[in-house]
C-alpha cells in the first residue's frame, strides 16, 4: 500500500478516546490550500501513534505522512486516514544554529556617504 503526505495548518486536535476494548485513537484536522478552495482533512492516530499529537497545536504548519485505510461493516463502507508521522515546519523567522549572521536587530546602519541627493 502506498504512503501519502499532506502539508497544511492544524485546525483542531481532539481529545484521545479509549474504547471498552482498550483500543485508543486521537483525531486532528489539517487545513490545506493546495486546491482552489481550502480543505479540512481529518486524520486519526491509533494506539501508540496517538503520542505523536502531544506537542501539536492549532495554527501550526505540519506535514503529515499517512496511509488510507478502508473497511466494510454491515454493507456500509468507511475510509480513514491513519497518520504515522507528523513533522512540524520550522518558523520562518527562526535562524538556524549553523547560521553565523547576526540577528537583524544587531546590525549597524550603513555608513553615511554625505550625499543627501535622492536618485530620482
Amino acid at each position: 500500500m502506498a504512503a501519502y503526505e499532506l502539508t497544511g495548518t492544524v485546525k483542531v486536535v481532539m481529545d484521545e478516546v479509549t474504547f471498552d476494548s482498550g483500543f485508543n485513537k486521537r483525531e486532528f484536522v489539517v487545513t490545506t490550500t493546495d486546491g482552489r478552495y481550502p480543505q479540512d482533512i481529518k486524520f486519526e492516530c491509533v494506539k501508540d501513534k496517538a503520542a505523536l499529537l502531544a506537542d501539536v497545536k492549532p495554527g501550526q504548519r505540519v506535514t503529515v505522512s499517512f496511509d488510507v485505510r478502508g473497511n466494510e461493516n454491515k454493507g456500509r463502507y468507511f475510509v480513514s486516514l491513519s497518520a504515522w508521522r507528523i513533522e512540524a515546519e520550522k518558523a520562518a523567522s527562526a535562524i538556524d544554529a549553523d547560521d553565523d549572521r547576526p540577528p537583524l536587530d544587531q546590525l549597524s546602519p550603513p555608513a553615511d556617504s554625505g550625499d543627501d541627493v535622492l536618485p530620482f
